[in-house]
């Protein structure tokens, strides 16, 4: 598999529970360095929230994500968030879910279909596609081998990120981690100088 599916753009979604309301705002999401600077204008936003519980999960592997109860019984908040994640098959994605307290109390049963419903609705609001995992290489070749490049770049469909020509010529191409051994076996078949990831 080449391929995954995520959400476009921001979406978000409500769910209410005696008194109790569950915001969640779904984000599409590559970088565990940007959690902070996501969470913190929604913690300034809603300001009289009591919790701002998360999941997030990224790339293929299952085992990378990361959950935050932010102060709910351990395992009522961001398990159940990641479970929608694991369970609708999305990845690249954060969910914070900003819980205002509604005077009763719900116990874990109730907190966990809270957090779940309230990331189920953000998701069913959310546009998902489908994005190739695509691999990125930069090739170097001499000048009369620009024909053979050109047409392993036609064959394949290939995208030119970009380009620089002179005598010793330097191109990045970008394609579909899928068709990566097709594609540089052709190149090394007409020797280009260096062929390298990037």
């Amino acid at each position: 598999m080449d391929f995954f599916k995520t959400i476009k753009t921001p979406s978000e979604g409500i769910f209410k529970d005696k008194g109790s309301k569950f915001l969640a705002f779904a984000y599409p999401f590559e970088n565990e360095n940007e959690v902070k600077n996501i969470i913190e204008p929604l913690r300034k936003e809603h300001f009289k929230a009591v919790h701002f519980c998360y999941a997030y999960r990224i790339g293929l592997d299952k085992n990378n994500y990361r959950i935050n109860d932010d102060g709910e019984p351990s395992g009522s908040a961001g398990r159940p968030i990641l479970n929608v994640l694991l369970s609708k098959e999305i990845t690249n994605i954060l969910v914070v879910v900003v819980r205002y307290w509604g005077g009763t109390l719900l116990g874990v049963p109730g907190l966990i279909n809270a957090y779940k419903s309230a990331t189920e609705e953000a998701i069913l609001s959310a546009e998902i596609i489908e994005k190739t995992i695509n691999e990125v290489y930069q090739i170097t070749f001499a000048y009369v081998q620009m024909n053979n490049v050109m047409k392993v770049v036609k064959d394949f469909d290939l995208k030119i990120r970009n380009q620089q020509f002179d005598n010793q010529c330097v191109m990045k191409i970008e394609f579909r981690q899928s068709i990566g051994l097709q594609v540089l076996g052709r190149l090394k078949k007409i020797e280009v100088e260096s062929l390298q990831t990037v």
